[in-house]
């Protein structure tokens, strides 16, 4: 469920008509109308992050994950997992076993988690992390893992909507009151989805040409976390 349900309920301004937003999704779960519900509760929780602008301006440890997460998964599409590791300067994560690699690669691209913000972007990099190695578990495993160049975006795009999802307040929260699991399942997943369905991350042909941790990577990563934002805010329809 991500770390929304981290985030305390406050109260009045944007928090209003998102707590309502919420309740009726949750309500009307099952109904015809259910994804414009999702999606209202979408949108209405952009305003608490300062609107499209002000979402994508704090999402500093998002524009930061893209870019050290960029940067990894292009060293392995490139020169493989141990050449990759190597050119990071993470040398000595090779030859170790799975659960020091995926912790030290987490910190790399997200740093140690220690607000809301960067732990959202913690909790997307150890899901994106755990696809990306499958069931590697070894250090002979670990360091056979590939990339291909083609699968970068969708990996990074995974990344972006994770961490967005896990930026929402109060969702998740309402969503573990459902008695019924598989209910609570359905509404996470569809949440999840609508996000995924809204996030492009535009990525030149030639990817050897991404600096992705200097200023052309920046941009990249600030230029899709703010479409993103923009899309979502503009979803909402102002009906209950």
């Amino acid at each position: 469920m991500g770390t929304s349900a981290d985030r305390s309920a406050g109260s009045g301004g944007a928090w209003t008509p998102l707590k309502h937003a919420t309740n009726s999704y949750v309500r009307g779960l099952g109904r015809s109308d259910s994804t414009a519900r999702a999606e209202r509760v979408l949108a209405r929780h952009v305003p608490l992050l300062g609107g499209p602008a002000g979402a994508a301006s704090s999402a500093r440890a998002g524009s930061a994950g893209i870019r050290q997460l960029g940067a990894l998964l292009s060293g392995i599409a490139t020169d493989g997992v141990t050449g990759a590791l190597n050119a990071l300067g993470l040398s000595r994560l090779v030859g170790a076993d799975r659960f020091v690699v995926l912790d030290e690669l987490i910190t790399f691209i997200t740093g140690d988690g220690d607000d809301l913000d960067a732990q959202a972007a913690r909790d997307a990099a150890c899901d994106v992390l755990d696809e990306v190695f499958g069931d590697a578990d070894t250090a002979e495993e670990l360091a056979a893992v590939s990339v291909d160049e083609s699968e970068l975006a969708t990996i990074l795009e995974r990344f972006l909507a994770l961490y967005v999802y896990n930026r929402i307040p109060v969702v998740a929260e309402r969503l573990s009151r459902l008695a019924d699991p598989a209910t609570m399942r359905q509404a996470d997943q569809q949440m999840r989805q609508i996000i995924s369905d809204l996030v492009a991350l535009s990525l030149p042909d030639d990817l050897s040409s991404i600096d992705w941790q200097g200023s052309g990577g920046k941009a990249l990563a600030d230029n899709a976390i703010r479409s993103v934002y923009d899309t979502l805010a503009a979803l909402d329809d102002q009906e209950q």
